[in-house]
């Protein structure tokens, strides 16, 4: 089973829920025919959209010269005939897969939302997950390009979705050395010119890609659930350094979230152009 990841960066204020309160208004519709219809959140009184069943056609096999499998966050507004429009991409870094996410979520049917059993448009985030690889593909010129295709079906989850949610950079306690994983590039915070993200103009690291955090077989075996809290350095290269545990779970879930952490990377944070290291506090939720 694997966990659920979504990445949010608190340190700058983004936000990505849904609704505060029942029947707020949550915007304007471009689409012509709803252009004067509320747009609602979604609340005690207001029932999400429903996504209906749809196959993509998947390519044949082909030669694959690199995969590339992410989920993507977007917000999108539902109207009263289920058609989605406004669909907007949540912290773009412009990928193939944002583009192709962007194609999906367009092409969707969805059971409308409601408020107290009446259609209404509702505003939501959905998230897809995509398994997908890059392909040469000849034309028939015999000129080759590089093409973007799916591997498998597209997996979509609308509402809020709490994932590895990074909050604000505070240094975290000094756990115990001997607890500390080998092997680990380390820099030293004292002398490596960190800087904070919100303060003099620094702006946040923005992830570039997403690392599904695994259950240990221990943990699944005792259905045990928690929240691991990773504390990293972003370095100027994007890359998470001085990884460690600042708050621990146990059952090998703390090894499995070091792992997935390991894998991510980042635009590095930056300050007047100029990259910068930057401390990161990363919350990995362990839920079956």
């Amino acid at each position: 089973m694997k966990v659920s990841r979504w990445l949010k960066l608190l340190a700058i204020h983004v936000g990505l829920g849904v609704g505060v309160s029942a029947g707020q208004q949550a915007g304007s519709p471009t689409d012509a025919g709803t252009a004067t219809a509320r747009v609602y959140e979604v609340g005690p009184d207001v029932v999400a959209p429903q996504l209906l069943p749809k196959e993509w056609k998947i390519p044949d096999a082909e030669a694959c010269t690199r995969e590339s499998d992410d989920e993507i966050s977007l917000s999108v507004i539902v109207d009263t005939n289920g058609k989605p429009h406004d669909v907007t991409l949540i912290n773009p870094v412009g990928t193939a897969l944002e583009r192709l996410a962007m194609r999906i979520v367009e092409a969707d049917t969805f059971e409308p939302g409601t408020l107290n059993g009446t259609a209404v448009q509702v505003k939501v985030p959905v998230h897809v997950s995509i398994e997908g690889c890059y392909a040469t593909k000849k034309d028939a010129n015999g000129n080759s390009t590089e093409v973007f295709r799916l591997r498998a079906q597209p997996k979509q989850t609308l509402g809020e979705k709490r994932r590895q949610e990074y909050i604000a950079p505070e240094p975290p306690e000094e756990p115990d050395a001997a607890a500390q994983p080998e092997g680990l590039k380390r820099l030293d915070p004292e002398t490596a010119g960190l800087e904070h993200v919100g303060k003099n103009g620094v702006s946040a690291p923005v992830p570039l890609n997403s690392v599904e955090a695994e259950f240990s077989d221990e943990a699944r075996r005792a259905n045990i659930e928690g929240v691991c809290l990773v504390s990293a350095i972003v370095d100027t290269h994007g890359n998470p350094v001085n990884l460690r545990i600042a708050r621990a779970i146990g059952h090998g879930l703390d090894e499995k979230a070091l792992e997935a952490v390991r894998k991510y990377h980042f635009k590095p944070a930056m300050k007047a152009g100029v990259p910068v290291p930057v401390m990161i506090t990363i919350e990995v939720n362990f839920r079956l």
